[in-house]
């Protein structure tokens, strides 16, 4: 008997919703442990301050550190760090920076307003947030892609420090991640990692100022203490595992279609990645091109299991049903292979990010396009949006009423006022009539 490689579903099947909802299923439960493991660490942070953060990083990190003074790393390092990396990587770090600060600085918003006939102006005034966390995950799972997408949307908007905690296990930093750190204009980095970094950016410690909003993945203890501290600060969101939905017909290229599903299988096992198709023959071509891949990827084991228990070759009759499953997966990247791309693009209500044409592959998304990689999972998209530079910026209205607007408004806001027995607020409003008119 053959193992599955991944599981194959079809639109017309009796079963097809079931199949489909059991594979979108995913929840991070939160053992009890960990939470009451987190909120103590909070508690621990919020009470003893750096001394807490100095123990848990020699627990936690096997770092030994005396002082806070070795927890902050010096712009020397940064330099040494920004030197230390290939030319190459530099150098693509450097494009890819300047091409999301270009893509971002087209989100700016700015306040605006406009006056009534009779001379009120209203308004919005749009401002940036004074100061942001951004958490950066250390040791393997270090990313300085994730450092670029979420330092430069921020300095866009106008934030006026940004403040970056890493853990940094044995005391090893990543070059990399630092040198990302440079190019985007961070403005203080910590050695800090785990729900302790996350406490300490909520509440202010003497070295971690207290920041406005945190943004950045992390592990279980990382999400839960984001979760916990929210509503003291704000937080980007909670993400799920990765995802990738294609949409790909006979024009498409099996290989490539194959490799970008693996693109997305490799991240972890929980990681998804479908495909839905009218064509039977594409179907059967990239099931032939995973099983190939599966043999040599560095990260085959990962991805065999990704592709096995949440992925799925999906056949459907026509594009209108491959538009229907899009807007049911809600994908955090969706990329559409498929002849006249462009003409399903209206259709597409839920998706975080959407790729267009056959040479759009989600990787240039991740890396070097410019759109910001930080995108909704598991199903968000119906409700959220990729990270921008609206997520760094606040809104405040501005009602400047006239003498004339008063009048107008004062009696609408006394009669709603009363409506809802709140005698105050209607005589705030009718003390501004004129009093020989309110009769």
């Amino acid at each position: 008997m053959v193992d599955r490689i991944i599981n194959k579903l079809s639109y017309g099947d009796e079963s097809f919703d079931c199949d489909l909802q059991r594979l979108l299923a995913w929840s991070e439960e939160v053992e009890s442990g960990v939470e009451q493991a987190v909120k103590e660490i909070i508690a621990a942070v919020r009470e003893r301050g750096d001394t807490a953060l100095l123990e848990y990083t020699r627990t936690f990190d096997r770092f030994d550190v005396s002082s806070t003074d070795d927890l902050l790393i010096t712009s020397h390092e940064l330099e040494a760090a920004y030197a230390s990396i290939d030319q190459s990587l530099r150098e693509a770090l450097e494009q890819a920076a300047k091409r999301i600060e270009l893509y971002h600085e087209q989100q700016k918003q700015g306040s605006w307003q406009y006056q009534e006939e009779d001379g009120s102006v209203l308004g919005q005034k749009v401002t940036p947030l004074d100061r942001v966390g951004l958490y950066v995950p250390g040791g393997k799972a270090a990313y300085p892609s994730s450092v670029l997408m979420s330092a430069i949307p921020a300095k866009v908007a106008g934030v006026q420090e940004v403040v970056m905690v890493t853990p940094t296990p044995d005391g090893v930093t990543n070059a990399a991640v630092l040198a990302a750190a440079k190019i985007a204009g961070v403005d203080r980095i910590i050695r800090v990692g785990g729900a302790q970094a996350v406490a300490a950016l909520a509440y202010g410690t003497p070295l971690v100022p207290q920041v406005d909003k945190i943004v950045g993945p992390g592990n279980i203890y990382v999400a839960t203490a984001k979760r916990t501290v929210f509503g003291q600060v704000d937080i980007d969101m909670i993400a799920g595992p990765s995802e990738i939905l294609v949409v790909a017909d006979e024009t498409a290229k099996p290989e490539w279609v194959a490799m970008d599903l693996c693109s997305q299988a490799e991240h972890d096992e929980n990681a998804q990645a479908l495909l839905v198709s009218t064509s039977q023959s594409m179907i059967d071509a990239v099931e032939l091109e995973l099983a190939q891949l599966l043999k040599t990827l560095e990260r085959k084991k990962i991805a065999r299991v990704s592709l096995r228990d949440r992925g799925a070759l999906i056949k459907v009759d026509s594009h209108e049903q491959a538009v229907e499953v899009i807007n049911r997966v809600a994908p955090e990247h969706l990329e559409l292979v498929v002849r006249d791309a462009e003409q399903l693009v209206p259709r597409i209500r839920h998706a975080g990010a959407i790729f267009i044409g056959q040479f759009s592959s989600e990787a240039l998304g991740d890396y070097c396009a410019g759109p910001n990689h930080v995108l909704p999972t598991s199903g968000t998209a119906r409700f959220s949006s990729p990270l921008g530079v609206y997520d760094f910026q606040k809104r405040s209205s501005i009602i400047n009423c006239s003498e004339r607007g008063a009048q107008k408004l004062g009696r609408i806001a006394s009669v709603l006022a009363r409506s809802e027995s709140l005698e105050a607020h209607a005589l705030s409003a009718e003390l501004r009539l004129e009093r020989e008119k309110l009769s």
